[in-house]
């Protein structure tokens, strides 16, 4: 029998969404196929606030990691991720560390039965990366539209004069990061999770180690 670990995920932390519709789709599939649910993972995140961290995420990465988990089942593509490129990344992050991964809503696995890569694999991230080129390139427009029009208005662009931060208040700003790496998770998964830049992680972490 195969171990699974479920991750279920809404985006509000309110009574107007829950996770229980996922886990028990999730879990009658599991049932269903023979597999043995070892542990499920669940995680409110409110889009109301603005919250871009997923410590729940980078936890369930790594006990799958650590305990040798078979295939992470989640409801669809978007729970691995607030935006394109994100879930592309994680997707990436998965098939490199050998996680397989099974997305109910589109029917589709990292890899196949036989521990090769799912046929749809690469149609999928295919058409991930796409989608987040254009999506980059529609920010990278959109943030030059508006420099421009800042510097003919007379604005002054550029980080102000003693903007740099304090190694406190690079810890401070970033407690969630601090937090994770504190726990033993690597740069590239509290990156990815947290969605900051592996940069901005790897300051934190030389801020600790000068502690």
């Amino acid at each position: 029998m195969n171990n699974v670990v479920i991750y279920a995920r809404v985006s509000s932390i309110g009574d107007r969404q829950d996770t229980t519709r996922q886990v028990d789709n999730l879990t009658e599939y599991a049932n269903n196929n023979a597999l043995n649910v070892v542990k499920t993972f669940e995680e409110h995140v409110s889009g109301a606030k603005g919250v871009d961290e997923r410590p729940v995420f980078a936890e369930c990465l790594r006990f799958c990691i650590d305990n040798h988990i078979d295939c992470l089942l989640v409801s669809e593509l978007s729970r691995l991720g607030r935006n394109v490129w994100n879930v592309l990344d994680n997707i990436k992050w998965c098939r490199e560390h050998k996680l397989n991964v099974y997305f109910q809503k589109e029917n589709l696995t990292i890899f196949d039965a036989n521990g090769n890569e799912s046929f749809g694999l690469p149609i999928m991230v295919s058409v991930l990366g796409t989608c987040a080129q254009i999506e980059r390139e529609n920010i990278k427009f959109r943030l030059n539209s508006g420099r421009e029009r800042a510097k003919e208005n007379g604005v002054k662009m550029g980080r102000p004069v003693g903007a740099t931060k304090s190694d406190e208040q690079l810890l401070k700003d970033h407690a969630k990061v601090v937090a994770l790496l504190k726990q033993g998770v690597s740069i590239r998964v509290v990156a990815q999770s947290l969605n900051v830049s592996t940069t901005t992680v790897q300051k934190v972490k030389n801020v600790l180690k000068r502690q």
